[in-house]
Formats: C-alpha cells, sequence, structure tokens
C-alpha cells in the first residue's frame, strides 16, 4: 500500500507523520514552531527524511496562509511566512516527489470528510480554531478553492469597528474567537492565565459564563452567516479548541431562523492535519 508523509505547520507547532491509504497514522513527530521561515523549513526537511521510506509516494503540507493550489503559490501573511518559491523546490528531501500544498484547514477538513466528522456528506464548512481561526469549505464533494485562496473563513467579520486583524481588516472572526482572543478575554476579567476554556465551562458562576459569551458569541455569529450563504450538510470545528467551542456553542443555540445546521466537533484530533495532507498527497498521484 502506497504511504505519504504529511506535514502540518501551525502558529505554535509542527506535525509530520507517515500515513497510509486508509488515513492510518504510523509513525509521527512533533515540534514548536521555529521562529523564522527558515527554521521551519529546515524543520520540515529533517522530519521528512526522518520519516522517509521507500513506500513513500508523495508528500502533502499545510500552511497556515492562503494558497494558490494550482501553482502551489503561498501568499505572504499567516502566522508563519512561508512565501516564496514553491515549497516543493525549497525541500532537499522531497527527492524529486510530488509535493502537494495547501492551507491547513483545507488539508484538515479532507481527512475529517475522508474518515471523520464530515464522512458521508457532500458539502461542509470546517473552522478550526487554535492560535487563529482557519477555514475550509467542500462543496459536492470537492474542496472549493475558487480563484485561488478560498475558504479564509477565519476573515469574516463578525464585529463592526471591532479589534484590527493581521489582514487588514476589522472585527474578523479570527480576532474575536480565536484562542487567543480567548486568552485576552481571560486576562481581561482578571482570571489565572493559565484558566483553559474546559475550566470556564465546567464552572457555574457569572464572570467563566460572561467570558465564555464572549468568546463565543462571534464565532456563533460566524456560521449562522456562512450557514445562511453555503446550506452545508454540517459543521466542523476542529482545531485545539473546536471540542470546547463545540460545547460552548450548546449554551448560546442559534436564534430560531430560517437557517439551521448540525454543528459538530472534528473527531480526528490533533491528527487531522498530518492525515489530510497525506491523503491529498496520495489523492494527487496517478
Amino acid at each position: 500500500m502506497r504511504e505519504a508523509i504529511g506535514i502540518d505547520i501551525g502558529g505554535t507547532g509542527v506535525k509530520a507523520a507517515r500515513v497510509d491509504a486508509t488515513g492510518t497514522v504510523l509513525a509521527q513527530l512533533s515540534e514548536p514552531t521555529g521562529r523564522s521561515p527558515e527554521a521551519v523549513m529546515a524543520q520540515v526537511d529533517a522530519m521528512i527524511a526522518a520519516l522517509d521510506r521507500p513506500s513513500v509516494a508523495g508528500i502533502g503540507i499545510g500552511v497556515p496562509s492562503r494558497v494558490d493550489f494550482k501553482t502551489a503559490t503561498v501568499f505572504p501573511g499567516g502566522y508563519v511566512d512561508l512565501s516564496g518559491p514553491p515549497l516543493g523546490n525549497r525541500l532537499a528531501s522531497a527527492k524529486g516527489r510530488l509535493v502537494t500544498t495547501d492551507n491547513d484547514g483545507t488539508m484538515a477538513l479532507l481527512a475529517e470528510a475522508r474518515f471523520g466528522a464530515a464522512r458521508g456528506h457532500h458539502d461542509v464548512i470546517m473552522l478550526t480554531i487554535g492560535t487563529g481561526i482557519g477555514g475550509a469549505v467542500m462543496l459536492g464533494g470537492r474542496i472549493w478553492h475558487g480563484k485561488a485562496s478560498a475558504g479564509q473563513l477565519g476573515h469574516i467579520t463578525v464585529v463592526h469597528d471591532g479589534l484590527t486583524c493581521a489582514c487588514g481588516r476589522r472585527g474578523c472572526l479570527e480576532t474575536e474567537s480565536s484562542g487567543t482572543a480567548l486568552g485576552r478575554h481571560i486576562a481581561e476579567a482578571a482570571l489565572p492565565h493559565s484558566t483553559k476554556a474546559e475550566d470556564l465551562l465546567q464552572r457555574a458562576d457569572a464572570l467563566s459564563r460572561n467570558v465564555v459569551e464572549r468568546w463565543i458569541s462571534p464565532l456563533r455569529s460566524g456560521i449562522d452567516s456562512l450557514v445562511a450563504t453555503l446550506d452545508p450538510d454540517v459543521t466542523v470545528l476542529g482545531g485545539g479548541l473546536g471540542h470546547a467551542a463545540a460545547a460552548a456553542l450548546e449554551r448560546f443555540p442559534a436564534p430560531s431562523s430560517w437557517f439551521h445546521c448540525h454543528v459538530v466537533p472534528a473527531q480526528l484530533g490533533p491528527e487531522a492535519g498530518v492525515v489530510g495532507a497525506a491523503i491529498a498527497a496520495l489523492e494527487r498521484l496517478p
């Protein structure tokens, strides 16, 4: 059975895994994300070399940036700026193999669609909630790339005149409901820095409820707008805070309207990105 190496580059960590066509992780590695693009590329190259086997037929890389899938171009910006020549050209350890590059949210959705919470569905929205918020859209069973980099769902506006986002807009979903935003809400409430979303959900006091509401209400608004626009079968929440966000949304249900969509947590956990990246590589092979 053919295998591929999947790489998931995040704002805080880089993960790599050797995966077969059934989505089974055969071996994996993880490290904190390097402090520069050059350091990250060196990490990726070393991880691929460590996981490589003759059975590896392709390499997939998910990056936390906008990506033109057709040209494998990574646009500037994001938590790790890997713009420049296509990543496949910069990896010495690729050794002539096909390298597939896409947004990390897209890779996670592909994994969930093949093996996880979106399996059997054709129209799906996915939001990955971590340091920032990534997103991806599947329509008719195919990832929707648009002209170049569709699916930047973390950058839809949910708070008019909200905080300025790195993308240049204000009040983006990423600035209001990401893990970074949750940390800000916790600090503003003078709660301990170590407070986690799960801690807040277990408490019944007004302060904890207020922090959760401030964090999750923009996400509810964003999902409701996406549902009105795309009418998916299901909305999947992944990333490190996906399960907590899904639980929090149950406390703040969508208002009665014409539009409704079932919201579910991702099933593949932290392995979704590497599994999806590997499967993306395998599905492009002849």
